[in-house]
């Protein structure tokens, strides 16, 4: 017999088969549980346990630590439920959940953005409706079954297909094909879309959009759809980092700046050389925020980059802050060097 979970105050229910992750059952029922990794490495699967009993299996310290588990939090990734559990997710709503599907996708474009960074753009079956919010992510399924995750970075408006920003990683069983042997035309195997990372439209509250590297193409998918739906909202985008040349879409960001006159941008580096002759902000971008706007109580913060900064922005907002942290949304880029140095996998 499996268990019964329920999600409050959404009231979306589901069961759990024995030995079953909380999150896989969500995502096999359609409930759009927040999740990143799904490793137990993001801590972006992170909600609070009303009733019952939940057994973890491998996860990073720094994602649950003893303390927040003995207040009752867990992480849905890698929880398995050992009775029926009750959990608050004030992120599961009705509208997250498109079905997770598998398709197969060509490859029509390779388009080199920087050193490091390609993006990559797919086209998807033409007799196959793909349904996706804005800021949602991808998982292609390599012929081992491994799986890599990447954020698409368009809207659905800006379709019919999907782009990827993709960062090199030197020795990637896939971002080196995609840098070395990948051609246009090539079919690879996805299934999407998975997270609960899109805009939440129901707010009129100002947004600060936070990224840092790759983590910038879920966040342009989101500026996208702003702009398709003609929404008003204030939004000031904060991008990071080391060098100029890591902000490789900084053009397309000024051109949306001059057509949206609620869209701010600051650009900022944190080790910027002399023969870069930077002369905008500098430091970590998440303080930039902090340094603008040290009462965040009435926004909304969507974040997205590497784990460091999502935790950092999450830690300083709502604490130093004082941003409500059902107002802090955030989807972090845990890769596989990460989660091998954790010990999470082999």
């Amino acid at each position: 017999m499996g268990f019964n979970i329920s999600v409050l105050p959404s009231g979306r229910s589901f069961s759990a088969e024995p030995g079953e992750t909380i999150l896989a059952a969500g995502i096999r029922s359609g409930v759009g549980l927040p999740y990143g990794c799904k490793d137990g490495a993001c801590g972006s699967c992170k909600c609070r346990k009303l009733e019952g009993t939940v057994v973890h299996g491998p996860h990073q310290t720094k994602a649950l630590s003893p303390e927040e588990e003995a207040k009752g939090y867990i992480l849905t990734c890698c929880g398995v439920p050992h009775s029926d559990v009750v959990l608050e997710s004030r992120q599961v709503t009705d509208e997250s959940a498109f079905p997770v599907r598998k398709m197969p996708t060509r490859v029509i474009a390779l388009e080199p953005k920087s050193d490091d960074v390609m993006v990559v753009r797919l086209q998807l079956p033409a007799n196959d409706q793909f349904k996706y919010h804005a800021g949602q992510y991808l998982e292609f399924i390599l012929r081992d079954g491994a799986r890599r995750s990447y954020s698409m970075g368009n809207a659905p408006s800006n379709g019919p297909g999907v782009e990827l920003h993709i960062r090199h990683m030197p020795g990637g069983k896939f971002t080196d094909h995609v840098f070395g042997a990948m051609k246009e035309r090539e079919i690879l195997r996805m299934e999407g879309p998975y997270g609960s990372f899109f805009l939440r439209e129901d707010s009129d509250k100002p947004m600060i959009l936070l990224a840092s590297g790759t983590g910038f193409a879920p966040i342009k998918a989101l500026i996208e759809h702003i702009q398709f739906k003609g929404l008003t909202r204030p939004a000031t985008l904060y991008w990071g980092g080391r060098r100029p040349r890591d902000l490789y879409m900084d053009d397309w960001v000024r051109e949306r700046v001059a057509e949206m006159p609620n869209l701010r941008y600051v650009p900022v580096i944190s080790d910027a050389l002399p023969e870069d002759g930077w002369h905008g902000r500098t430091g970590f971008v998440h303080r930039a925020v902090l340094q603008d706007h040290p009462d965040l109580s009435g926004f909304q913060v969507y974040a997205c980059g590497a784990p460091i900064v999502v935790d950092s922005a999450r830690a300083d907002y709502t604490g130093e802050g004082r941003l409500s942290p059902d107002d802090f949304f955030a989807d972090a880029f845990t890769s596989e060097a990460d989660k091998t140095q954790a010990g999470l996998v082999a």
